[in-house]
């Protein structure tokens, strides 16, 4: 268990924010929970991060992890009371806590929307139903929450659906918004940036390039999770004959993050399903449209069709010609871009807000 502690004016609250982590994977989330340390530190409380390794891999063992965070007692340390548990992730959330709020990232979505589904692994493993339902059942703990929040609407629906609790939707900036910018000067490429893994749908990429009737390039950015899946992607490349328009930047810092977006004349993110996405804000602050599938989830909460993006449907072809379209017409895409950017200032996303809404 990793701690990381943070000290306020000491006027305000004691809080812990109780997060999980897959170690050598990080990504959106680790950057929520380190940006609202920060927001809560800024308003003078007290804050204690704690990580709890998480290794999902390993299913027959989820259900003794999910118990290790039960036995936890975080109400008092050293006799002084904790006046807040803000949980995020599976299994953190299970931690029990007499005033407990839940900003729900997503559940372990292998026992959810991901079983039977290729991009879940759970329904493959010999125990895996049982360790699933042994997941649903320990998940109804979230309805006995102070308050129960959620990183997007597409979160909310499916808590709704699968366990019958209600959330609110809690959106919240991406880090550094002030630091995007755009470029009149383009490069010849659409940006996706993403880390590689199967529901982020780099391979549905690749399939619509092979179609292109335009010399589209796309600029994949992200690190894998999965060797092996990074080692299917280069081969499926090399298969469909689109090496030479792909270009492969694994890991990105900020500042070159931040020109890549500058620099695009659009950014591609066709998630399966996604939970909530900075891709799609960091896109509209960079004044760049998005293009997105109709089953993305999160990019769909933000992206307005045929105003700020194309949304079309998850298959090649479609994609195909969303990126014909805007690659061919650069003004267009243009239009596009500005608009986002001034969709995301109607937004009000601030972290002051999210902060006032958790602590309330």
């Amino acid at each position: 268990m990793a701690a990381c502690r943070r000290e306020g004016t000491g006027v305000g609250m004691r809080i812990i924010v109780a997060t999980t982590k897959m170690p050598f994977v990080s990504g959106g989330a680790e950057s929520q929970v380190a940006d609202l340390e920060a927001a809560l530190v800024a308003q003078g409380h007290e804050v204690e991060t704690f990580v709890i390794p998480f290794n999902p891999t390993i299913q027959e063992k989820i259900p003794e992890q999910m118990l290790a965070c039960r036995l936890l007692n975080l109400s008092a340390v050293s006799n002084t009371r904790v006046d807040r548990l803000i949980a995020l992730k599976f299994p953190a959330y299970l931690i029990p806590h007499p005033d407990k709020v839940v900003w729900l990232l997503h559940q372990h979505r292998s026992a959810y929307d991901l079983w039977d589904d290729d991009a879940g692994d759970l329904h493959a493993r010999p125990r895996g139903f049982v360790t699933r339902e042994a997941i649903r059942r320990a998940d109804r703990v979230l309805g006995s929450a102070r308050k129960v929040f959620s990183n997007s609407k597409n979160v909310a629906d499916r808590l709704r659906n699968f366990c019958e609790i209600d959330s609110s939707p809690l959106y919240h900036p991406p880090r550094g918004e002030d630091k995007f910018r755009c470029e009149r000067q383009l490069d010849d490429h659409i940006f996706f940036p993403s880390r590689l893994h199967p529901t982020k749908r780099q391979s549905l990429a690749l399939q619509a390039l092979a179609l292109t009737q335009q010399p589209v390039r796309i600029r994949f950015a992200g690190l894998p999770d999965d060797s092996e899946y990074d080692k299917n992607l280069q081969a499926m490349a090399d298969k469909l004959q689109v090496g030479s328009r792909v270009e492969w930047m694994k890991y990105l810092s900020e500042a070159e993050k931040v020109d890549s977006y500058a620099r695009t004349i659009a950014v591609l993110y066709p998630p399966l399903d996604e939970d909530y996405g900075y891709v799609t804000l960091e896109a509209m602050l960079s004044s760049k449209p998005v293009i997105t599938c109709r089953d993305s989830g999160g990019p769909l909460e933000f992206v307005l069709p045929n105003k700020t993006g194309l949304i079309t449907e998850p298959t090649p072809e479609g994609l195909a010609e969303a990126l014909d379209d805007l690659w061919k017409n650069r003004s267009r895409a243009v239009e596009f871009g500005a608009e986002g950017r001034r969709h995301y200032a109607q937004l009000g996303l601030s972290w002051p807000q999210t902060v006032k809404r958790l602590l309330a």
